[in-house]
């Protein structure tokens, strides 16, 4: 069985009510993976707005196995020490990560973000020399509108980060770089700007899965 855990930010432990990218890409694979699979992480919540914490069970559609590693307000920096314990107590297999938007808004620059990713990847080997990591780069957001020194971070960590994937991937540990969405739009794709609303979600999944179909014949293309 293949073991799949996303990793990620608010986009990715979404919030009460959704359904999250992460339950659009479990559909895809239960109907075009074709082999045993999960989803696994040592998480399981939605981020609950009221509360100003990550204790809701409220997905819109809550059959779906919802384990993942994603955190409100979490980044690079905060995941890097956790994924090492999280890939190994969960038998992880491949990573879906999401994550850059929140180190690059609050807590370290391209560069500084660059290098947790290093230590991420090798985290991750450490407790699987085998597992396989597919990247998502920062996609748009609200913020890069209207900040300009915040936009020049995110292309240039998106710059980094292509490198840091090439330079990283190797034969036994596939380091694989998603592309972004090409029709992701803020104002059709997100409610606030940042966080997708349904058809983000969708192209959220699409983006990883057609990645690893693309790279590793996993599935199918996605059709969501």
């Amino acid at each position: 069985m293949l073991r799949f855990m996303p990793v990620g930010d608010s986009m990715t432990i979404g919030s009460a009510g959704e359904h999250t990218w992460r339950y659009r890409m479990w559909e895809h694979l239960r109907e075009t993976y074709g082999a045993p699979f999960a989803l696994v992480g040592p998480r399981e919540t939605l981020y609950d707005k009221a509360a100003d914490a990550p204790v809701s069970y409220e997905y819109a559609d809550p059959d779906f196995p919802r384990a993942h590693l994603a955190g409100w307000g979490e980044g690079w920096q905060h995941m890097a020490p956790l994924i090492g314990e999280a890939v190994r107590s969960c038998r992880a297999d491949v990573l879906l990560v999401s994550l850059g938007l929140i180190d690059l808004g609050f807590y370290t620059n391209a560069e500084q973000t660059a290098e947790n990713v290093h230590g991420f990847v090798a985290a991750a080997r450490s407790a699987n020399p085998r597992i396989r990591i597919v990247v998502l780069p920062v996609i748009p957001n609200v913020r890069a509108t209207s900040d300009a020194p915040f936009a020049a971070q995110v292309t240039r960590f998106n710059e980094l980060l292509a490198k840091t994937v090439a330079d990283l991937d190797e034969p036994r540990s596939p380091l694989l770089l998603a592309s972004p969405p090409p029709s992701y739009d803020i104002d059709l794709d997100t409610y606030d700007g940042t966080h997708p609303n349904a058809s983000g979600e969708r192209k959220i999944a699409g983006a990883f899965a057609d990645a690893m179909y693309q790279a590793w014949d996993f599935g199918e293309p996605y059709a969501g």
